[in-house]
């Protein structure tokens, strides 16, 4: 459960609505305010977008999605709310406005956002009854994936409110980056502003069009600064004297007249509708929801990299990702299932997601042990195996696996897993799990697994906890009274 309980978001654009999808797949329900008559399409297919991306990104339990409901005003839509998050036009008289009559519906304990791209909260908070409460959440596009919030402070903003805003985030998965001082356009805009006036001035001399521009972005330092960013990048580049020498060596470039960073370009009519042109050669084919698509799932992609790098500790937003399903399963606790019912537990809820299709249009083979590996994972927290438990230096280690592909699973289609214990003892824990249909419980793949508990500082098998023995113990119990499978034990090849 988190801190937000109830939010509300005033404008449902590009940003408001990928506000709204974050919140809604949090669990926490949104009041949703837009004049614009298109709106309630525009947020419902970026949340279908985000529902997607999601499906991708984790396989730990999300909590109950909150609901969306579309409200006639901004006092109906802040009434009663713990959260309120500002997204109109960036213009400073609107925004103020929008602001002032939220401030005054709004509960006094309500803490309120806005997602301005420069604009100061000093002057936004300016004419407000509380702006104590008032900060700047500027996110970054798509807001329901990227997980960074620069969190900005004006000088009527309270400590308290930036730290319970902070705080608010990192439990729906995002990072609150706190900047000191109020400055236009804050430090992300600032850094993404000096790229583009230059990139602007590459394309209005003709030294390179759009699409060459992005490939030098994509193909190289993009690649760099998706996991470490500048400053550790370039200490790298200094070599083992590190950052001293790097700006030893590079230092002095930064005088010579290289860029035009200094001077901006004029957007006149034949420019914009150069840059159109290339743009719409470059991408036109593709729709914007198919880009956003494609982005979402390049992205997923990315930060599920980052999760198992570092020695599987994670790395940049892999590692939030990871934190961010430690908190999803410590929320979760263990399946809701009786351990001493004499059936095979249903433990794991899934649906086949477009990533996980192969060039047949089915689910491709490793994930299918991806399920496996979950029910397991499933079964061990359900016996006490689980986080705290193995930074304790013990955890059970999968030996061996025999995987049987029995049946067809489509993209969309729902499935549930099954676990069956055949036996254990105070190392060894041997199962047999089951993939099935939802629609109709067809079994579709079958794993059996030897699981071998270890102490992992000793590289080595040892004694489970007498705790978690006893748990196991009375789910070997239970299931010693179904028949074994017909499957177990079988090896590769074997005849039916």
């Amino acid at each position: 459960m988190t801190t937000i309980t109830k939010a509300a978001c005033i404008g449902g654009g590009v940003i408001g609505g990928a506000w709204a999808a974050r919140f809604v797949l949090a669990g926490i329900d949104v009041a949703m305010y837009d004049p614009h008559p298109e709106a309630q399409r525009i947020v419902g297919e970026v949340l279908a977008n985000a529902e997607r991306a999601y499906a991708m990104l984790t396989m730990a339990p999300l909590p109950p999605r909150g609901t969306l409901r579309f409200a006639p005003s901004v006092e109906d839509a802040v009434q009663d709310v713990d959260w309120i998050q500002e997204s109109v036009p960036e213009r400073l008289d609107l925004k103020r406005g929008v602001l002032n009559e939220i401030d005054a519906h709004a509960k006094p304990d309500a803490l309120i956002g806005s997602s301005t791209s420069g604009l100061l909260p000093s002057d936004l908070q300016r004419d407000m009854a509380h702006p104590d409460r008032l900060f700047v959440a500027h996110p970054y596009n798509p807001v329901y994936l990227l997980p960074l919030v620069e969190l900005v402070g004006g000088n009527q903003t309270s400590k308290e409110t930036i730290e319970r805003a902070k705080a608010a985030y990192a439990e729906i998965g995002m990072e609150g980056v706190v900047i000191n001082k109020e400055i236009e356009a804050f430090v992300g805009d600032r850094l993404l502003e000096a790229l583009w006036r230059e990139a602007l001035w590459l394309v209005h001399d003709d030294i390179c069009d759009t699409e060459t521009l992005d490939n030098v972005i994509r193909y190289s330092f993009g690649m760099r600064w998706a996991q470490m960013g500048l400053f550790e990048t370039y200490r790298i580049a200094g070599g083992e004297a590190g950052m001293r020498h790097f700006l030893g060596q590079f230092g002095p470039c930064l005088q010579w007249p290289w860029t035009k960073l200094t001077d901006v370009v004029d957007l006149d009519e034949a420019l914009v509708e150069k840059i159109g042109a290339q743009s719409d050669a470059q991408s036109g084919m593709h729709g914007i929801r198919e880009l956003e698509r494609i982005r979402d799932e390049n992205l997923v992609g990315i930060m599920q990299v980052l999760k198992g790098a570092n020695g599987g500790k994670g790395w940049g937003a892999g590692k939030l990702l990871a934190d961010f399903e430690a908190r999803l399963w410590a929320g979760a606790g263990k399946a809701d299932v009786d351990p001493t019912a004499p059936a095979p537990l249903r433990l794991v809820e899934t649906k086949v997601n477009p990533s996980w299709a192969d060039y047949n249009g089915h689910m491709t083979e490793f994930r299918y042990l991806q399920v496996f590996g979950d029910t397991s994972d499933a079964l061990l927290r359900l016996i006490g195996v689980d986080d705290a438990y193995v930074k304790a230096g013990h955890s059970y280690y999968t030996v061996e696996t025999h995987i049987r592909h029995l049946g067809e699973a489509k993209v969309g289609e729902a499935l549930y897993a099954t676990c069956q214990v055949l036996s254990t003892d105070d190392k060894r824990l041997h199962v047999f799990h089951a993939i099935h249909r939802a629609d109709g419980d067809e079994v579709l793949a079958t794993a059996e697994q030897m699981l071998l508990h270890v102490d992992a500082a000793a590289g080595r098998a040892a004694p489970a906890d007498p705790a978690v023995l006893a748990r196991l113990q009375a789910i070997a119990d239970a299931h010693s009274a179904l028949a074994r499978p017909e499957a177990a034990g079988r090896h590769v090849g074997q005849k039916r």
